[in-house]
């Protein structure tokens, strides 16, 4: 490589439109930038940081095995892993539990889970899975196969066989999809990516009915939407169906890299010794983070906390829609997973948020999400929606005299 070459590309590869923000501590729900400010968290690190940042709990944990031992691979049993998969069946549809460090390898295990079965069975021709416009299930080249978003699939070579992709709550062109390859119905309960958009409950009912039918299995992808996000230990719950298979991370670590796997032991059957492996999968110290983060989120009162403080949120934000109708369109989501879709680029409504010490991130269709911690209260809601009202009229008032754009673009 020429010297010119080398001190052109960055050391770390720019694969991330960065902010030029930099964090050094977190606690609770705030965030202190290198900048020297105190910033709002209601990012959660994308849904990741659950219990807020610093909890004594995660802590301890983490600290507690740190001192014993990091890493033993699964050569040998994990009495923590072996704990932390009993709870997860014990609050869930699932039978068995495979545990990665990612969404992506969750999700990967997931779909191998899924095309395992039907060979398993007898019919190794049932592969593919049928998915939706908007989704998003990770970065590998299967999950960006399964999102199927033209972004994320260009430039990386053949797009990877197997997924069949359908229109966002088209039932009819759902069943029409659905031959003699299909393996099953692949879905986010809540769409956190595309735009914080809910499958509405009578059409998640109406896939377990589908899959049940045609003999497929249905797989729900509860990365972002799952561990208490929306209110209920998993967002499918509201809709009173269970899935065959369901992917879970983010705030299952509580900020430490951990990701897995649920199924039914039908669903697992061909599941067994040699069909799937990871190095660091299941590893001691991420056991140790996913037990602590259980602890407090099945402690009663934990859920219904959620639920509370995201009735104050909704309310306030439709409130602030109403009065701003040149900047929000709408409210969207359920419990701590909500979002403001913008008439305004949204770019510009999180550059003015952020301005005033409040995190958000974009997401599609033009929205801004706002997911903080779990742990959040009333009072962190009252100094949002105020910092949301401050920045709205600004905002409005620019647009009303055709100032030009309030940001700095999409970053956010």
């Amino acid at each position: 490589m020429s010297v010119a070459t080398s001190q052109a590309f960055p050391p770390v590869m720019p694969t991330y439109a960065r902010l030029d923000l930099a964090i050094e501590r977190g606690d609770g729900v705030y965030l202190h930038g290198t900048d020297g400010r105190r910033y709002l968290d209601f990012m959660s690190g994308i849904a990741v940081t659950a219990l807020g940042h610093s909890h004594p709990r995660l802590i301890a944990a983490l600290v507690e095995q740190a001192q014993k031992v990091w890493h033993v691979s699964n050569i040998f049993r994990i009495p923590e892993g072996e704990r932390l998969a009993k709870r997860l069946t014990e609050n869930s549809f699932a039978d068995t539990v495979f545990f990665t460090n990612s969404g992506a390898e969750a999700m990967e295990a997931g779909i191998k889970t899924v095309r395992k079965y039907h060979a398993h069975n007898g019919h190794p021709e049932r592969y593919r899975l049928i998915t939706f416009e908007g989704a998003f299930h990770g970065r590998t080249l299967a999950t960006i196969a399964a999102g199927g978003q033209k972004k994320y699939i260009d430039g990386f070579g053949p797009k990877v066989e197997g997924f069949d992709q359908v229109p966002f709550g088209d039932h009819k062109a759902l069943e029409a999809a659905i031959g003699p390859e299909t393996a099953g119905i692949l879905i986010e309960p809540l769409q956190g990516e595309g735009g914080i958009r809910p499958v509405p409950t009578q059409c998640l009912r109406g896939l377990r009915e589908l899959c049940d039918r045609h003999g497929i299995l249905l797989f729900f992808d509860e990365i972002q939407c799952g561990m208490g996000r929306t209110g209920r230990l998993f967002a499918h719950e509201w809709a009173g169906v269970t899935p065959d298979v369901m992917s879970l991370a983010k705030a299952l670590g509580g900020g430490f890299p951990l990701g897995a796997c649920l199924a039914t032991a039908k669903a697992a059957s061909g599941m067994v010794a040699g069909t799937h492996g990871s190095t660091y999968g299941g590893n001691p110290l991420a056991m140790a983070c996913g037990n602590a983060v259980l602890d407090v989120m099945l402690e009663p009162g934990f859920l219904d906390h959620v639920q509370t403080v995201s009735s104050h949120l909704v309310q306030q934000l439709h409130g602030i829609v109403e009065r701003h109708p040149e900047v929000f369109e709408e409210v969207r989501g359920q419990g701590l997973m909500l979002g403001l879709k913008c008439r305004l680029p949204q770019g510009d409504v999180a550059a003015a948020l952020r301005a005033r010490s409040l995190l958000t991130v974009n997401a599609g269709d033009n929205v801004v999400r706002l997911l903080p911690p779990l742990i959040a209260e009333a009072s962190h809601v009252a100094e949002a929606c105020a910092i949301i009202e401050a920045a709205a009229a600004d905002l409005g008032a620019q647009a009303k005299a055709g100032v030009g754009k309030a940001g700095v673009g999409k970053a956010g």
